[in-house]
C-alpha cells in the first residue's frame, strides 16, 4: 500500500488519465469523474485539489485528456499543479473547450470562466515573473488548434482570420490545447516564455 499526504494511492496498470469522463468511457484509461457511474474508475472532485490530492503516485501518468472540463473548474491552478505532480516528465495534457468569445463559453451556467489564446501560459512557471501566487506546476503550451468555419474563412490570410478571432464573437467553435509537463520546472523568468503554435481546423 502507498500513501501520499494521508491518501491511499490507487494501483493501476494504465498511465493515461481521462478527466471528467462522464459517460464517455475510454478503454485502457483511468476514467475520472466527480459522479459515480458505470465505467468510472475514480470518483474525484477536481475542484478540491488544493486540499485533496489525486490518489496517484508522483510521475506516474504519461497522458492526460480533459474534454470540456476546464471551463467548469473554479480553482484551475491547484488542479494543474496536482496534474503536474502525477505527470511523468514530458507527459502530454490535452484540453478541449469552448473559446472565450463564443456563446458556448457563456451560455452554460455551469461554465465558470472563459479561456483565450494566452490563458494557458499561466499554467507554466515563466508567466509568474511578476508575482508568486504559490503555483508550482509547469506546463509548456505547445499547440492550440482553433476550429473555425470553412465556408467563412477557408482561403483567407492568416492575419485576417486572427484579426476576426481577436475582435469578433463566435469565430471559433472549439479550442484544443496541447501542453507538455516540463520537469524540473523552469524558473519564473519572462525570457523563458514560449509562444505556442496556433493552427486552424476548418469545419
Amino acid at each position: 500500500m502507498c500513501v501520499y499526504k494521508g491518501v491511499i494511492l490507487i494501483v493501476t496498470t494504465s498511465d493515461k488519465l481521462h478527466l471528467g469522463c462522464g459517460k464517455t468511457i475510454l478503454p485502457d484509461w483511468i476514467n475520472v469523474d466527480c459522479v459515480s457511474s458505470p465505467g468510472v474508475d475514480l470518483v474525484f472532485d477536481l475542484d478540491k485539489c488544493s486540499t485533496n490530492p489525486l490518489p496517484l503516485p508522483d510521475n506516474s501518468i504519461e497522458e492526460i485528456l480533459a474534454s470540456h472540463l476546464l471551463e467548469h473548474i473554479v480553482n484551475p491552478l491547484p488542479m494543474l499543479q496536482e496534474l503536474y505532480r502525477v505527470a511523468k516528465p514530458e507527459a502530454k495534457l490535452t484540453f478541449f473547450l469552448p473559446y472565450g468569445s463564443s456563446d458556448d463559453a457563456f451560455e452554460d451556467p455551469t461554465h465558470v470562466r472563459p479561456y483565450f489564446l494566452n490563458s494557458f501560459g499561466y499554467f507554466s512557471q515563466p508567466y509568474y515573473w511578476r508575482a508568486d501566487y504559490g503555483y508550482r506546476g509547469d506546463w509548456r503550451v505547445d499547440t492550440i488548434f482553433l476550429s473555425i468555419s470553412a465556408s467563412q474563412h477557408s482561403g483567407r490570410l492568416t492575419q485576417d482570420i486572427m484579426s476576426d478571432i481577436m475582435t469578433l464573437r463566435n469565430v471559433v467553435f472549439e479550442m484544443a490545447v496541447e501542453l507538455t509537463a516540463v520537469k524540473p520546472a523552469r524558473e519564473a523568468k519572462i525570457e523563458l516564455q514560449t509562444a505556442p503554435q496556433i493552427l486552424y481546423n476548418f469545419v
